[in-house]
């Protein structure tokens, strides 16, 4: 459908996937107090529980999934309503700024900013600056794990209490990592919108698309390199018993590489991050779905946080698939898996 209005020069893909996703204005909540506000020039939605507080309320501030391309807070304000009612917290949504039009680092930059302006403001919102947790699904995750690394050893603000990463997108490298191949063709994200969404938040563009699935845009040396870390061997044996077929890597592209070296950062790409700062993150909670080309992002980041002694709760939908968070409530319709998905999270951050 977005194809062919693109084609007849109505609307580009891009415009007509958000408005197909943009999401229904709610009414009012009689249990949550919701205000939109900028924080440090990012637009946020915050949301605040109404029943009085023995104490002070955890904090959590939650990044939208979505491609870094779509999504807003209009599409996630059931998952956050819901996440504040049901775990008694300050909830705050941001609305990054999204690619193509702005390209990396933009949307970490948006992310990072709001984070740091709500820590140093923290007591206007009656919460607690030791209990406070980034969240994000998706593009969300990967915003929440690189906000959370950079915030890993400053000094000048409260440590996080913990980072909610739900089937997060965290490299680059390796687009024929296992799951890669079992789902390949799995809704709702197929294995060439995961590399078309990573190079419109890169490069504005998906150029060199089949080069970065191919895995010709990554030097052989570096792939060594980051071999200790991005790897199938690293991946439990259980997860390859549906067809896998290695691929042989093509041959290295100069040329593609230089436009996509910065699929090296860990801001883009916290899956690469030195143990340095690893070792520093707080307590993690990670969300995998089985039917999810992202899913061994996920499965090797919690290999690599449980490696440097981080605590790592890790819940795993069997019956899930990418995005089912998203659709919790969506336009009337639900899947059981994802109010599990939903509520393993509230019960996590209950726990803190």
């Amino acid at each position: 459908q977005g194809r062919i209005l693109e084609k007849t020069g109505l609307c580009s893909q891009i415009t007509f996937g958000r408005y197909v996703r943009q999401g229904r204005k709610l009414g009012v909540d009689p249990k949550l107090f919701i205000q939109d506000l900028q924080f440090n020039k990012v637009p946020v939605r915050v949301y605040q529980p109404k029943a009085t507080s023995d104490g002070r309320r955890r904090g959590i501030i939650f990044f939208h999934g979505g491609g870094w391309v779509f999504g807003s807070l209009d599409t996630y304000e059931k998952v956050c309503r819901y996440i504040s009612r049901e775990s008694e917290s300050v909830v705050v949504s941001v609305q990054y700024r999204l690619a193509p039009e702005h390209k990396y680092p933009a949307a970490y930059e948006d992310c990072l900013n709001a984070t740091i302006h709500f820590m140093k403001n923290i007591e206007h919102y009656g919460v607690d600056p030791a209990n406070v947790t980034v969240c994000g699904d998706s593009a969300g995750g990967n915003l929440a794990a690189a906000v959370s690394q950079t915030l890993a050893d400053r000094s000048d603000l409260p440590k996080l209490r913990a980072q909610i990463l739900i089937y997060p997108g965290l490299q680059a490298l390796d687009f024929n990592l296992p799951s890669y191949h079992q789902n390949r063709g799995v809704p709702l994200l197929f294995r060439e919108r995961a590399a078309f969404f990573a190079l419109q938040y890169l490069n504005g563009d998906a150029l060199h698309m089949q080069e970065v699935l191919e895995g010709s845009h990554i030097p052989p040396d570096m792939r060594l390199k980051y071999r200790k870390w991005v790897s199938p061997d690293n991946i439990p044996e259980k997860f390859k018993v549906r067809g896998v077929k290695p691929l042989m890597p093509t041959d290295f592209i100069a040329e593609v590489y230089e436009t996509v070296k910065r699929f090296c950062e860990p801001n883009l790409c916290p899956l690469l991050a030195e143990d340095a700062i690893v070792h520093q993150l707080p307590e993690s909670f990670i969300l995998t779905c089985e039917y999810d080309v992202l899913r061994d992002d996920g499965l090797l980041y919690k290999k690599r946080l449980e490696d440097n002694g981080v605590r790592v709760t890790w819940y795993h939908l069997e019956d899930g698939f990418h995005g089912i968070i998203s659709l919790y409530d969506y336009c009337g319709f639900s899947f059981p898996s994802g109010k599990r998905g939903l509520d393993s999270v509230v019960n996590f951050l209950k726990s803190l």
